[in-house]
This record gives C-alpha cells, structure tokens and sequence, in this order.
C-alpha cells in the first residue's frame, strides 16, 4: 500500500511539473501572443494574426482538458461557439472570422484562465513535486550531503532545521520524512485542485451551458436523423445488390431443377450445387450486414469483449484493458462500439502503427474509451473526416471526442459519454 501511495506521489509530482511548465511557459506565451495581437487590431494586423492565435489558445486549452479528464477525471466542457460552415474567404472572412471569435465568451474566458494558469494553477501545479524533492533532499543530507555543503557555506538552513552536523542532519531527514507523508497523502488531490481551478475559469455559467446544451442536442437530432436515414439506404443497398440478388438467382436455379431432375439429372446437380454455394453466401453477407447493424457479440457479451473481438480481427497488434463493473444501455454500447471501430479503421489506413492500446473504464457516470496508438500522428478532427464522424455519433448522447496527436505521434482519441451501468 504504501509503495502504491509512494508511486502515486512521484507520478503526481511529475505531473505537477509538467503542468508548471505549461503554466510558466505555454501560457504566459500565448497569453502575450493573443494581448499583441488584439492590440494589432486596429491597425489591421490583427485582424488576420488573432484568429490563428486564438485558435492556439484554444489548443492549449483544450490540451489541459484532455489532460485533467486523463489525470484527474475531472471534467471540463468545451464552451466554444461553432464557426459557420460556410465562413467566407479573403478579407471579408477573415474579420468575419475575427469578430466572431472576439464576440465568443468562451474567448475572454480563455485568457482569465491563462493568467490564472500562469499564477496561482502553476503555484498549486508546483507543490506536488517539491514536496517530492524536499523530503527526497532531506534524506540525502542524512546520507553525508550536509557535509560538503556545511563547509562551503556554513550552516545551511533546511526549511526551518539549521543543519550543521550528523545530529541536525537526523532532524532534517525526520523533517524530510514529513514532506514525503504530506507528498503520498496531497499529491494526487494537489494535481486534482489545478484541474478544478481550471474548470472554474474555464467552463461556462449555468445558463450559458444550458444553451449550448440544447443547441448540441438540437444540432445531433438532426445528425442523428441523417445517420439514420443513410444506414437505412446503405441497409438496402446492401440487401438489393448481394443477398437478396442471390436469392432470386437460387430461386431461378431450383425452378431449373425442377424441370431438369428426371431430364437431365447430371445438369441438375451441378445446378444443386450452385444453389447450395449461393446460399452460403447469401447467408454470409446477411451475417455481415447484422454484424455491421447490432454485432452478436455485443448483444450477448457487452461492450468489453465485443471491443476485444474487434481487436483480434485487426492487422495490429492490439491490447484491450477493460474495467467495466456493469453494462450500459444498449444505443450507448453501439455507439462506443461503432466508435471504436471507425477509430480503428482510420488509425490502421492512416497512422502507419504497428501497435494499439485501449483503456475502456467507467467512472463518475462517464464512459471512458481510450485508443492510443504508436504511428505518425498528426490527426485532427475536421469536416468530412472519419473523427467528424464519431464526434457526430457520440454528440447524439451527449458525449465528446478529445484527439491528442502531435506530429510524430502518438495519438491518443479519447471518447466520453455520460451514462450509468446495469
């Protein structure tokens, strides 16, 4: 237990440290990135470098809510107000541009948090591996560290024990032995508060989210309903052009039968046999067609092993962790399902990876999948991608899609869909 606690806290700490970084480094950068910027405005050079930048702070923002979902668990909603589709290009678009993402609140909330990040977020994202250090330097004065420090500076004060010989030194690894208490048992909630202090600056007001919320729901209706309609379509397609094709063609070959099996038995034979290959076929491809409707599988066995059967049948090498104490309803199940499918799909035809990982976890009323894998990177969710379309499928239950991938990859697609097991 206690080196379960003790790794916990070194994780924390690292953690903490890169969030620190962030903090000092990314968000001060950006913070003074975006204020030149809109200063430029008026002159009529910010107007083309503030949309790019303010897209940058959004980036970095929603780094740090993929990062507190992962981390923490805590979850921080994208405020952001869709862009229209039709957006016009040159110059006009490009102020049109400008004065919607001005006009956004969510904007000015974005740079709030960034001087709350570079302040009291890295202050707090900080202690965790301090405390690490401190306890960690304490024992090392114990071990003979004092002793070359002492005698080129004296007496050296370590927290408030002056240290100055083996008898000191004792009480600063006592001293430093609290540290790493206070470590194993703060870390994690330390890390915890940052994400928090960041969900408190950037997700919208009560009201404000409402709205949102009943825009998102009234924009995945109306998705939803599209989707529907287009299975429906390639449902019949597929019914026309293979199984129900063949069945004709059986039924044509058996009313051959019947009037060459006392003429021609050897002919009719042959034709027996086409018949029976024709409808093994038949057979297959309405298996398929089920399979890609409501897998078996995942009616009998759930989503964890209908998510590892897809695993087997990839070309990748692919390990599957789930931890799901219960089941969901079954459109969620589909839906992840169907989700971590067309992740695979795309990752296997564009991240050149030769290994997959999925976590499938349910925690705080979410379910939680995440794919990572080891190629190229450099996915994005836009139009007409293949994530476009899971962020559609998951919009319908008012989940969202979270894709980390730097160039070089990996990449990480996280999905999230509230929801309560059985």
């Amino acid at each position: 237990m206690n080196a379960t606690k003790a790794r916990d806290a070194v994780v924390a700490g690292a953690r903490g440290l890169a969030l620190a970084l962030m903090g000092l480094v990314g968000s001060v950068t950006v913070f003074c990135l975006a204020v030149v910027s809109m200063a430029l405005i008026p002159i009529g050079v910010g107007v083309f470098t503030t949309p790019a930048l303010l897209h940058l702070v959004r980036a970095h923002a929603n780094r740090r809510r993929l990062l507190a979902a992962q981390w923490s668990s805590v979850r921080i909603p994208l405020p952001y107000r869709p862009l229209p589709r039709d957006m016009r290009t040159g110059i006009t678009g490009q102020v049109e541009r400008c004065t919607l993402m001005l006009k956004d609140p969510a904007t000015w909330r974005d740079m709030q948090w960034l001087l709350m990040d570079m302040t009291a977020g890295a202050i707090v994202a900080i202690l965790p591996p301090t405390l690490v250090l401190e306890g960690i330097f304490g024992l090392l004065l114990l071990a003979g560290l004092w002793q070359p420090i002492v005698e080129a500076d004296g007496t050296y004060w370590y927290s408030f024990v002056p240290v100055d010989g083996w008898g000191t030194a004792g009480l600063a690894a006592l001293l430093g032995l609290v540290w790493l208490t206070v470590a194993m048992n703060a870390n994690q909630l330390l890390i915890r508060t940052h994400f928090r202090l960041s969900r408190a600056m950037l997700a919208p007001n009560h009201d404000l989210e409402l709205e949102q919320r009943i825009d998102r729901l009234t924009e995945t209706r109306h998705d939803a309903l599209d989707t529907s309609a287009a299975e429906l379509r390639r449902i019949e397609r597929d019914l026309h052009d293979g199984a129900q094709a063949r069945l004709v063609a059986m039924g044509m070959n058996l009313g051959t039968i019947e009037a060459l099996i006392e003429k021609d038995p050897a002919q009719a034979k042959d034709l027996i046999s086409k018949a029976r290959e024709s409808s093994a076929e038949a057979l297959t491809e309405l298996r398929d067609l089920v399979r890609g409707i409501h897998p078996p599988v995942l009616a009998e066995r759930g989503l964890g092993d209908a998510v590892k059967a897809l695993a087997l049948r990839l070309p990748v090498k692919t390990e599957v962790d789930v931890e799901l104490p219960g089941r969901a309803d079954a459109p969620v199940e589909s839906a992840a399902y169907f989700a971590v499918s067309e992740v695979f799909t795309n990752a296997v035809k564009h991240s050149g990876a030769d290994r997959f990982w999925v976590d499938v976890t349910h925690s705080g009323g979410f379910l939680r999948i995440a794919v990572t894998d080891n190629g190229k990177g450099g996915a994005v969710i836009g139009t007409g991608s293949g994530l476009s379309g899971i962020e559609r499928r998951l919009g319908t239950f008012d989940g969202v899609l979270a894709v980390s991938s730097p160039v070089g990859g990996p990449t990480m697609v996280t999905m999230e869909i509230p929801c309560e097991l059985s």
